[in-house]
């Protein structure tokens, strides 16, 4: 479906011209669950002499008759499937052997389960590559959904691949303004409430219905019992975490605001030592996220948590604490709790989309090359853009509510008192003052007086 490659212009490029490259290839291309990994090579081998093979926890055995079959289709010829093969390497040699019909592509979606069978794949793919395919027309593409097992068993320099491959891509979920593509008739706010459940995952935003209002998709489509989109947390819980139930508290503990490592203990009772081990299994996952205030050094002490995946961080903030009314079947009773609380949730969702849009608005007043938040005791700005080889610095409220005019003023006099708390380059920096709303009266006003005003739709239209 089209919708699934909304800004994946770019990854296809990448892929193409390494294709049309004449040279073996070994890319990696990893990211979390969902993300679209499987739909982006689908459309780039469209057309293309390709084998595609998805990896699972069968046997090695199985497997291997399974991909001997899938190469036997590419090459045209039954027999090849009824040889005996032993091994991951005799099969790539016998395929070299038979393919006579220039670049090939072979691709290994979920390459992390092979390795969780046999911790030795990386040095037989090692292998396969120094004795078969280096010299060879393959393009040779690993896939992941396990970010932590890529990065250390396929990427890190002690794996034995380090060094092979030739090129490597994280798949990143969608930008907010990308969301127009799945939600043409949407008003504009409703693009930031479907963003605050769903966040810039392919597959789930295809699970709402574009022609059906948002609080009624939230009804039928998370908050009904038996929908993917109500087990789907669950799942990856139990997918990726062998104790789901204390992972389960300390994600409800960041969903309902604990921020610091002080909070986080006391909501959730964990023995400190366990919590730090904790915290960082949910951070290598990318599931959550360590942030410090910009623009200063960082201490361990200062770090503040967030979920960093907007589904996450919904499920956990208001399935999860209803999941008896809603096991009950009394949707519209928890969907009218969420409403009165949405709004005041969305503070902080609209706060990130325009820290992560920021650096694409035109008329931003430099190109940043550090977004950030920034706090210090009682004092916090919503969003700091710095550029350090020019010493330029920019300050921005945000607000997820229709601002009038009066205090839109006042909102922006008590950030320019609040910047002169920010020491970095304090004395030659020069400074720049904005202030972003669902709709800005006296817009025009204020950005004669130099002030950088942004809406809504200027972050949706990239303006």
């Amino acid at each position: 479906m089209i919708q699934l490659f909304v800004d994946r212009e770019e990854e296809l490029q990448y892929l193409e011209e390494k294709f049309r490259s004449k040279d073996p290839e070994l890319i990696v291309i990893y990211g979390r669950r969902r993300i679209g990994k499987t739909e982006l090579i689908a459309r780039f081998v469209r057309g293309k002499p390709a084998v595609y093979f998805l990896a699972d926890r069968r046997p090695e055995r199985d497997l291997l008759e399974e991909f001997k079959g899938k190469m036997s289709q590419v090459l045209g010829d039954e027999s090849f499937s009824k040889l005996e093969i032993s091994g991951w390497l005799e099969l790539f040699k016998e395929f070299l052997k038979w393919w006579k019909g220039g670049r090939v592509i072979i691709v290994i979606d979920e390459f992390p389960m092979l390795i969780e069978d046999d911790k030795a794949i990386p040095s037989v793919f090692q292998k396969i590559w120094d004795l078969e395919l280096e010299n060879s027309q393959v393009m040779l593409i690993l896939l992941g959904s396990s970010i932590s097992m890529m990065e250390t068993e396929v990427l890190s320099y002690r794996s034995p691949l380090y060094g092979r491959r030739t090129g490597q891509w994280k798949l990143q979920p969608l930008r907010f303004h990308h969301l127009r593509g799945f939600f043409k008739e949407y008003p504009e706010e409703d693009l930031v409430r479907v963003y605050g459940c769903l966040g810039g995952v392919p597959a789930y935003l295809l699970k709402f219905d574009p022609d059906v209002p948002f609080w009624d998709n939230v009804a039928t489509r998370i908050f009904r019992k038996g929908e993917f989109l109500y087990g789907e947390a669950e799942f990856l819980l139990r997918d990726e975490l062998r104790e789901p139930r204390l992972y389960s508290v300390i994600l409800k503990a960041v969903a309902f605001g604990a921020s610091s490592f002080g909070e986080i203990a006391g909501f959730t009772g964990l023995e400190k030592t366990l919590l730090s081990k904790y915290l960082d299994v949910l951070e290598e996952l990318g599931w959550i996220e360590r942030l410090y205030p910009v623009g200063e050094r960082i201490k361990p002490r200062k770090a503040l948590y967030r979920i960093s995946d907007p589904y996450m961080a919904f499920w956990f903030r208001y399935v999860f604490p209803n999941k008896s009314e809603l096991e009950l079947g009394n949707v519209g009773a928890v969907l009218e709790k969420v409403k009165r609380d949405y709004d005041a949730y969305l503070g902080t969702v609209f706060e990130q989309i325009f820290r992560e849009s920021l650096y694409g608005l035109k008329r931003a007043p430099f190109r940043p090359k550090i977004i950030g938040k920034w706090w210090f005791k009682d004092q916090e700005i919503d969003a700091v853009a710095l550029d350090e080889a020019q010493s330029l610095s920019a300050f921005f409220e945000v607000k997820w509510s229709d601002l009038k005019k009066a205090e839109a003023k006042r909102i922006i006099q008590v950030l320019k008192q609040k910047a002169q708390v920010f020491k970095w380059r304090k004395e030659r920096r020069r400074e720049y003052f904005g202030l972003v709303g669902r709709r800005v009266e006296g817009k025009e006003e204020l950005s004669e007086k130099g002030f950088i005003i942004f809406e809504l739709k200027d972050i949706l239209e990239g303006k």
